[in-house]
Parts: structure tokens; sequence; C-alpha cells
């Protein structure tokens, strides 16, 4: 079983704490990823692009001119897609862009980011603290000590919000709960910073 170095707020090692060997050293599956990826990118879109058709569009009612005799192409209605101010052919509709993944393809694209920080030792375990009001200065020290800032992914409870508060406004720096955790997050970050409180949450969710 892997064990990584646990820090305390002041970026001092306070001991050693196993990762779970299913989370932190799994196969990495880059299908498994990939899936995973597009359907939270395609979560994202909202789907509601609307376009009309000519059987939605105003106006139109009457025949513009007559069918023949006039020297003009034949016309039916003004709002023709061919006519300008007209409808839209083959438009965007509303519609949902959601794809099924199912669980254990979500579960084996986690393990894989997961186990590529634990691999890479860009894995940081911090005690459970709260700072007694929200402070950038001290938790931009905090992750400088422990060589992970930048690119870095901070992962708490819901308790620590003057922590989480101090770590909002640092650049490079996401911060998410554990619960909320995902995928696009994990691939787009290199170093992730947990709480010991948030790995338990984490190894509840995942294993």
């Amino acid at each position: 079983m892997p064990e990584v170095k646990v820090y305390n707020k002041d970026g001092k090692e306070a001991g050693n704490i196993p990762l779970t060997p299913s989370l932190f050293e799994g196969e990495i599956n880059m299908n498994c990823v990939r899936e995973a990826l597009n359907q939270y990118l395609l979560r994202q879109r909202r789907g509601t692009a609307n376009t009309k058709t000519r059987g939605e569009a105003s106006g139109g009612g009457a025949k513009p001119w007559r069918q023949k005799g006039t020297g003009r192409a034949r016309a039916g209605s003004n709002r023709s897609p061919l006519w300008r101010g007209g409808a839209v052919t083959f438009g965007p509709v509303p519609h949902d862009y959601d794809c099924k993944v199912n669980k254990q393809k979500r579960r084996k694209a986690f393990i894989s980011a997961l186990t590529s920080f634990a691999q890479n030792n860009k894995v940081f375990i911090i005690e459970d603290f709260e700072y007694e009001k929200p402070k950038t200065k001290d938790a931009l020290i905090l992750l400088k000590s422990l060589g992970a800032y930048g690119d870095t992914l901070i992962v708490l409870n819901k308790t620590e919000r003057n922590f989480y508060l101090s770590c909002r406004n640092l650049p490079h720096v996401s911060v998410i709960l554990a619960e909320n955790i995902n995928i696009y997050d994990l691939l787009n970050h290199d170093n992730i910073v947990i709480t010991k409180t948030a790995l338990k949450k984490m190894e509840e969710m995942l294993a």
C-alpha cells in the first residue's frame, strides 16, 4: 500500500498516511478517461440554440407574386430559406447533448487520473484545519512549502470555508469540494492537494 507524507497548516511534515491502492495504484485506461471527459464537456452545453423553420417564422401568408407572367422565379412565401429574413435550413434546435457513460467507466477514469498523480509524486495530503479568518498569504505560503504551487487542485471538505476563501484568489489554483470532484479538474491540473477528511470522502465515493 503506497504511503505519502501528511503536512500541517504550516507545511511541515506531520506523519504518513496510506493511500488506497484501488484508487492510487490502478490501471491507467485512457479510453475511459476520454469517454468520461467527453461526457463532462457535453454536459456543460446548455443545448438552447434555436432557429426557426419556415413553419415557425412570422409572415409569409400571401404569395409574393403570381405564379406566371412576371418574368421572375416562382415564389410561394417570403419566409423561404432562400429569402432575406426567411427561415433557416437545418438550423440548430434545442436538444440534450448528454451521452451515457456507465459508472464503471467513470470510476476507471477517476482512478486513472489519481494513479497518474501518485506515479508522478504529485499527491499532497494535509491535515484538517481551519484558518481563523481568510488569508490568501497563508495559503500561498502553505502551497509553496509543499512544492505544490501552480496548476494545483485543492480538494476540501465542507467545513473548511476560511481555507477555501484563502485559496480561491490564488492564480493557477482551483478549489473544489470532495463531493464535486470531476474528471475535467483532475486532468486540468498538475498537482492535487487533499485534506484527510476529503480523502476519506473520495474513498467512500470511488472505492
